[in-house]
């Protein structure tokens, strides 16, 4: 038989504010000693009363209405009562049946391999709450034992549901890069996925091709990258299939993706609505949003990735794989704007494809050897900028240039753990130290590329006679053998030779050698 898949996703994102979401303590647990970012209201002390963060509610609406939803003008805060050791006060303060954003859409490219173009994934619903605190398990101790951090209990969390429309494993990971890509675009959250800021379940069915009704679905948790999340919704598909194949019936439960085996495993029996017991939050007043500040986020929204990559291949004329990669996130997008207006002297297309070329190719392979993101870069769009311009005044050829751009690169990288500035509009970090310039390199180095004709001859009389076989195929008719021997000019020259001038002295040199 014939399944067809569906897919719900629930994504959390931690937003990025001081403050957490119902006192004031500082939201920047990470990197801080346990249990240093408390107070009475996120231990749930008797008495201590709740006050809602202002920003996390201007976020979660920017959010929904970044993703066309509409925005109710009363909202409300729920208890979600549910006891574990990382529930401070017993229950969670969270959303139910109002939240502020409802209906909304993403548009994803589809799974080509179904026959899906591009279309819209429902998103059912926008919703704050507050995140838990962090358990840590420690079961090979001879007794075994657990510890609670409390530092990310209260950090403003938004719950993005989308509607049961995804159809494939791959649709999943399109709908979470793309929704990965619009909350850092808005910034409201750093979104890193190895920190825990953005975080997904998925709950998973299957039922006949052509069927109206949904299956069994179950719930699947654990899953820490988008490699994770595509590698657990295969395999809990497939797993599925082979229980209905099997005359079995799919259970409706939780489970949990376990990397390190690539499977899932049952977790616990899934929970309904009425578990969790919801009752409108008696310490906090219920919202009223009003148009004028609905309107008001409204007009601050930034340039999305989408339109960002429709003005790219308008204004640049880049190819639509060039302004997909450049527009991944708001950062690399900011990195190459900021090149183009550093490098261009008039028109923005001449310099803009070359930066693309260097930025998608070299930088970002010296960037993946080192496991950075461009917001991390060493080599400043200036510095990027001034390295094209040693290109175009003759100054480098684009094999030195390379060379430079690594050098740059290195001689500028901070050490493990450091941070470094280099100085676009994108959130970066400090700056340490004098930087490294590619004209300083090349200076230093003397990388200059020669262009004295006297010097180049010499070169090219040297690689002539070293390489009698080479003039002889020439001199057959073998027109390749020319830029052999502008290879050995180039070695002999340490790359340093124009190489359009050295191929004609090569060229004019063994046109002499005729009888």
């Amino acid at each position: 038989m014939e399944y067809e898949t569906v897919i719900g996703l629930e994504v959390h994102v931690q937003l990025d504010t001081r403050s957490k979401m119902f006192c004031g303590c500082p939201a920047d647990y990470q990197a801080a000693e346990p249990n240093t970012r408390t107070c009475p209201v996120c231990l749930g002390l008797p008495g201590a009363l709740p006050v809602i963060n202002r920003r996390a509610v201007e976020y979660t609406v920017m959010t929904g209405l970044a993703l066309q939803c509409r925005i109710p003008e009363f909202t409300k805060f729920d208890r979600k009562n549910y006891p574990y050791p990382d529930l401070m006060k017993g229950y969670q303060i969270s959303q139910y049946d109002l939240p502020l954003a409802l209906d909304g859409h993403l548009e994803i490219e589809g799974d080509s391999d179904l026959e899906y173009g591009r279309r819209p994934i429902g998103v059912e619903r926008v919703h704050l709450e507050e995140d838990v605190a962090k358990m840590q398990h420690f079961p090979d101790d001879a007794e075994g034992y657990s510890l609670v951090d409390v530092n990310r209990s209260g950090v403003p969390l938004m719950e993005i549901v989308s509607k049961p429309d995804l159809r494939s494993p791959e649709e999943a990971r399109q709908y979470l890069t793309s929704l990965h890509s619009m909350v850092q675009y808005l910034g409201v959250s750093t979104a890193n996925m190895q920190d825990g800021n953005f975080r997904c379940d998925a709950n998973v069915s299957i039922r006949p091709a052509g069927a109206d009704t949904f299956g069994t679905r179950t719930e699947v948790k654990n899953m820490n990258s988008f490699r994770s999340v595509y590698l657990a919704l295969v395999y809990e598909v497939e797993r599925q299939q082979r229980v209905v194949e099997d005359g079995g019936t799919v259970v409706q439960e939780t489970r949990g993706w376990v990397d390190e085996r690539g499977v899932t495993v049952s977790q616990r029996s899934k929970e309904y609505a009425h578990d969790y017991r919801y009752f409108p939050e008696p310490d906090l007043p219920p919202l009223n949003i009003g148009s004028e500040w609905v309107e008001r986020l409204q007009s601050a929204l930034p340039e999305l990735a989408p339109q960002r990559k429709a003005r790219f291949r308008q204004d640049y004329e880049l190819s639509e794989y060039d302004a997909d990669q450049l527009t991944s996130s708001r950062v690399t997008a900011d990195y190459f704007e900021d090149t183009v207006a550093l490098a261009s002297t008039g028109d923005n297309r001449a310099a803009a494809k070359e930066i693309a070329n260097w930025m998608i190719g070299d930088l970002s392979y010296l960037l993946n050897q080192d496991h950075r993101d461009i917001s991390d870069c060493p080599v400043s769009p200036g510095a990027l900028s001034e390295l094209l311009g040693l290109i175009a005044d003759g100054t480098l050829s684009t094999s030195l240039a390379k060379q430079v751009l690594e050098d740059t690169y290195r001689r500028n990288a901070p050490v493990v753990g450091t941070a470094i500035h280099i100085g676009f509009s994108g959130s970066l970090s400090q700056p340490i130290g004098t930087s490294v310039s590619p004209a300083d390199i090349v200076q230093e180095q003397g990388l200059a590329q020669i262009s004295d004709t006297d010097a180049i001859e010499a070169a090219v009389a040297e690689a002539i006679a070293a390489n009698p076989k080479a003039v002889a195929d020439y001199l057959s008719g073998k027109e390749t053998a020319a830029r052999f021997l502008m290879g050995q000019v180039m070695r002999i020259t340490k790359g340093q030779a124009q190489p359009e001038l050295a191929l004609q002295l090569v060229q004019a040199g063994l046109e002499a050698q005729r009888p």
